[in-house]
């Protein structure tokens, strides 16, 4: 089944229109859902939506209220907010552009991929991707998504164009009052040159193939050995721990690091074999 566009819609680079669609690069991984079980009868609890005072309600009498002071509220029709129009619903305007390595990763949310609307919008996208490409910039602009205004950086992305959702700077904390306690003396030369060996000795070309979720792997392994023993009691699994994973302090660092960059690739980094990551 072909895969449904997120959205539909235009980019506006001055006078230049492009009809485009985007598409989630993104998808749920293997995840365990549960579900919350009335214990004595083994059923599934279910919710019902009530007022105080008046009891269940029926879901078509159900609104949208935003609150304005404690108990009071302005209450709005689906039709009302749909009806409130911006621009940037229907078009996607590049305001700026700005060097990649300008935007911290503190800001980046999700990725999605932008692709021409059919074949008549091909040139022009083509002509922006590689307009993007040769000048090493990423485009800014605000995207209107799901009810919101979504700032958006876009770049080019092998034939197509990654279109990433950014976050406001009053979504994000500055990390600095968090780091105010921390020395800003510098390590000793010999100590950073053997964590820099041991970087280098470690280091791969990035494959997120190589690692999975061991936490799900856990869980997976947890149910199944208890759907199969039909007990109620508990059940621990184990997960394989890196080595030094009892997260002890290192007590001689100089001692730690040099026994370290002595040791050899561990199996896991074999050909074939896979990295596993934590929850």
């Amino acid at each position: 089944m072909a895969a449904r566009a997120y959205w539909q819609g235009q980019i506006r680079l001055a006078l230049v229109s492009i009809p485009v669609e985007i598409y989630s690069a993104s998808k749920s991984g293997a995840k365990i859902r549960f579900n919350q079980i009335h214990e004595p009868s083994g059923k599934r609890i279910k919710y019902e939506k009530t007022v105080p005072g008046v009891g269940p309600v029926d879901r078509d009498d159900i609104i949208k209220g935003y609150e304005i002071s404690k108990g009071e509220y302005v209450l709005l029709e689906d039709e009302e907010i749909e009806a409130v129009k911006i621009e940037s619903r229907k078009t996607l305007e590049l305001v700026q552009f700005v060097e990649a390595c300008e935007i911290d990763p503190l800001y980046f949310e999700k990725p999605y991929y932008v692709a021409p609307k059919d074949e008549l919008a091909e040139e022009a996208f083509v002509v922006l991707r590689e307009a993007l490409r040769k000048s090493k910039k990423v485009a800014l602009g605000q995207l209107s998504l799901r009810g919101s205004e979504k700032l958006v950086a876009i770049k080019p992305c092998g034939k197509g164009l990654l279109l990433e959702t950014l976050r406001y700077a009053d979504e994000v904390r500055k990390g600095q009052a968090f780091f105010d306690d921390i020395d800003e003396a510098k390590p000793k030369k010999e100590l950073l040159d053997l964590a820099t060996t041991l970087i280098e000795e470690k280091s791969a070309p990035f494959d997120a193939s190589e690692f999975e979720d061991r936490y799900v792997d856990a869980l997976k392994k947890l149910i199944d050995k208890k759907a199969k023993s039909k007990t109620k009691k508990a059940i621990v699994v184990d997960v394989d721990e890196p080595d030094g994973g009892d997260g002890g302090n290192v007590i001689d660092l100089m001692a730690a690091l040099k026994k370290s960059v002595g040791e050899k690739k561990s199996s896991s980094g074999k050909s074939g074999s896979k990295r596993k990551k934590s929850a």
